[in-house]
């Protein structure tokens, strides 16, 4: 128990928060004990992952494997209603929304998907609002429901849900999922719908207020964790980065460089982390400074080739953020299939935002911390 006490008071000052402490003895505290031998940092690295995995007062820690379709797409499984029924979606920080596609919905990206009844649901109650929400690849309409929502071991009561009557027909059309989890901030919310990991934090459901994302290169062990940081998925120390606007997931970076030298973002520019997009994406004058120096050539519809053979030779891009390097080397940033490789970076003639996809966080576990407005970025395992 003595030990449980000293556990707890550690912890909360490892995340700054106040506890009561309960005097043991006199002398050294264990924390000035363990900083002066090296040994503070792994101590609540190894404990805070254990304790809050065991914690009833601190809500739940969920975990909620991924699976990826060709490294472009990352999804998993949530439930809805009452029985639940299943549904594939993306979990999605650069969206705030929740939505999926409804039996009412004829378009032919709905066919070829689970589509939510709710007749079937003994919890719904429709709200006789609409739905619109317009993504870079077209719209998506139809209504607004209520009903219950389960991700992993997460039960969320009464979760305002989009449900889909017409939806864009081509690429939604072929995607492997069926719907969309957003989990940016609520101003980017279709009224009065309020995101699933707000209510999440409002019904004190996790741990921490916090989520994260490690994304394999291979599709295999992605996961997404609901209320904590999960330490075997990095390596090194989480840097944090302060969100500089509460919509996205949004934070500055200071300038892109090769070789030392700036190629991009020269001055500093805004930039989010967005989990629903598959490449780096930015301005398009700065993505083709970038095209030319890794040496990427215009091929169709807008895709930059490379030479799968010569990714040896090929320059490191650095990102550098909040006074830390990110680098990406070649064959992070090169995107390879049946032979052909592409580059990982694209034009975006519609903002001046940079998109830091999935090319990104797979080379970096990523933190999503609502409590203090930051973003953890660490090397990834």
């Amino acid at each position: 128990m003595r030990c449980l006490v000293v556990l707890l008071a550690v912890l909360a000052l490892s995340q700054g928060r106040e506890v009561t402490r309960i005097p043991l003895h006199k002398g050294k505290s264990l924390r000035s004990t363990l900083q002066e031998r090296g040994l503070l940092d792994s101590f609540l690295r190894k404990y805070q992952y254990a304790f809050i995995e065991k914690s009833s007062d601190l809500g739940k820690v969920a975990r909620e494997p991924l699976t990826s379709y060709l490294d472009s797409e990352y999804f998993g499984k949530i439930y809805i209603g009452t029985p639940p029924q299943e549904f594939t979606v993306v979990f999605d920080t650069g969206s705030s929304d929740l939505w999926v596609p409804s039996v009412y919905c004829m378009s032919e990206a709905c066919k070829n998907h689970h589509r939510f009844d709710p007749s079937k649901s003994s919890t719904f109650q429709n709200l006789s609002k609409s739905l619109s929400v317009q993504y870079g690849t077209g719209s998506v309409r139809g209504f607004l429901g209520d009903d219950t929502v389960t991700v992993s071991n997460i039960v969320v009561p009464h979760q305002t849900v989009g449900l889909s009557t017409q939806e864009p027909d081509d690429i939604f059309t072929y995607s492997e999922f069926d719907g969309i989890l957003g989990l940016a901030y609520p101003s980017l919310a279709t009224e009065p719908l309020v995101p699933v990991f707000d209510n999440m934090m409002n019904g004190h459901l996790v741990a921490q207020d916090l989520f994260s994302f490690y994304m394999s290169r291979n599709g295999q062990g992605s996961m997404l964790t609901l209320g904590a940081v999960d330490p075997p998925y990095y390596t090194g120390s989480l840097h944090w980065v302060p969100v500089t606007e509460q919509q996205y997931w949004q934070f500055t970076v200071d300038r892109v460089t090769v070789d030392g030298m700036v190629v991009a973002c020269d001055g500093g520019c805004q930039a989010i982390l967005d989990t629903g997009t598959s490449l780096v994406a930015g301005p398009s004058r700065d993505i083709l400074k970038i095209q030319q120096v890794i040496g990427a050539t215009q091929g169709q519809y807008g895709q930059f080739d490379i030479n799968c053979w010569g990714l040896s030779s090929m320059p490191t891009v650095v990102f550098e953020i909040h006074g830390r390097e990110y680098p990406l080397p070649p064959f992070t940033y090169t995107i390879q299939d049946q032979g052909f490789c592409s580059s990982g970076f694209q034009g975006n003639t519609n903002s001046p935002l940079w998109i830091l996809g999935d090319v990104f966080i797979r080379e970096y576990y990523s933190v999503f911390d609502r409590a203090n407005n930051r973003v953890g970025l660490a090397k990834a395992v």
